[in-house]
């Protein structure tokens, strides 16, 4: 199988769909790989590094999308990118169409066959390809709200850890799963005062054993979530429904009960966000306000890091890509009920009921697309 990897092409986007050692993987298996020329070059891939490993380097995106039978990138594809996507490819990235209609509308009109890497399953009900990049996201969120918080930049001009005699600063984290597990490790490392909240009990007890007492948990109701908020200086957005549009958690009438200067970092915002006053942003011109309250809403926080985070994010794609590369997408489907979690359209039809709802559009279960 042409297995074709373009240059990302969001604004401030440097990770690359496809490493070196995957391309090597699937040259070995006999597949051709094409790569844009410059792809790689964001996370410190070079060109030679490709054709090391026998892969081709082609000139341009229209190379890749015109001759490859499987395309795969990091991001959405962008509406230049969607125009170049026919009948008969298969497309494997994140994909985040809950919130993004035009994107869903282009992928069912260009009869593209798309898996979404963010609803790609496994056995314990885990989503192994999101997870590595919401543990970077996660990390980076108390980094770049820590940023956002000083004076120059908006915030408050509180320090995450204080210093004697001075209090740290309060963070409240709404979500305990990936996301907001790994930002509250690394807000408790910066010496924050930090709470998480979330709706599972189990999930609390858990968080409250492994840190052991450096941060107190929280169950998620709306009122205690509005209390939480009055003494925050940041507050962090880690909240996902697989495939679904984030829900709305604190609304801009409650942005007023906040201390000025607060700060608000949306991780969820892929999903639409999950304050009602987010709007993404790029690493470019990352911070707005809105009523005194600073929002870090990038959508592609771990682009930040690129060259970690396509690391991490190839370590897991590559199993699924070669499959999809070795067996076509519907044997490889039909062989792995979690990679067809993942299918999100075939041909025009759309096959993510979450995605479905959200757009008020019809939609069937990759099952019942297969038959399983």
């Amino acid at each position: 199988m042409k297995i074709g990897c373009p240059k990302e092409i969001k604004p401030q986007e440097f990770r690359v769909g496809l490493t070196p050692a995957a391309a090597a993987e699937a040259v070995g298996r006999g597949h051709e790989v094409l790569v844009q020329t410059g792809a790689g070059e964001g996370a410190g891939f070079a060109d030679s590094d490709y054709t090391d490993v026998g892969a081709r380097i082609v000139p341009d995106a229209a190379s890749v999308f015109g001759d490859a039978e499987l395309i795969i990138k990091v991001k959405e594809p962008q509406a230049a990118e969607r125009r170049m996507l026919a009948r008969g490819q298969i497309l494997f990235t994140y994909l985040h169409l809950a919130p993004d209609a035009d994107q869903t509308r282009d992928l069912l009109d260009s009869g593209v066959t798309a898996i979404a890497y963010e609803t790609v399953t496994d056995a314990r009900g885990g989503l192994p390809l999101l997870a590595p990049m919401s543990e970077v996201a996660g990390r980076l969120a108390p980094q770049v709200g820590s940023w956002a918080l000083q004076k120059a930049n908006g915030g408050r001009g509180v320090l995450m850890g204080g210093v004697p005699g001075v209090r740290p600063a309060n963070v409240v984290v709404i979500g305990g799963g990936v996301v907001g597990t790994a930002a509250a490790r690394v807000a408790v490392g910066m010496g924050a005062n930090v709470t998480v909240m979330d709706r599972s009990v189990p999930r609390l007890s858990f968080l409250d054993d492994i840190f052991m007492g450096r941060l107190t948990t929280q169950f998620a109701s709306a009122a205690a979530t509005a209390g939480a908020i009055r003494s925050a200086d940041m507050v962090i957005g880690a909240v996902l429904i697989p495939g679904a549009a984030a829900p709305k958690l604190i609304s801009r009438e409650q942005l007023s009960t906040m201390p000025p200067g607060a700060v608000l970092v949306d991780v969820a915002i892929d999903q639409g966000g999950c304050f009602q006053t987010s709007r993404a942003t790029t690493h470019q011109d990352p911070i707005y306000e809105v009523d005194g309250i600073v929002h870090y809403c990038v959508a592609n926080m771990p682009g930040a890091v690129a060259r970690t985070a396509t690391q991490a994010l190839g370590n897991v794609t590559m199993p699924h890509l070669l499959a999809l590369a070795d067996k076509g997408w519907r044997r490889a489907l039909s062989d792995d009920a979690h990679l067809r979690a993942g299918l999100s359209v075939h041909e025009g039809q759309l096959t993510s009921p979450p995605v479905g709802e959200a757009l008020g559009l019809e939609a069937i279960t990759p099952d019942a697309l297969l038959g399983q």
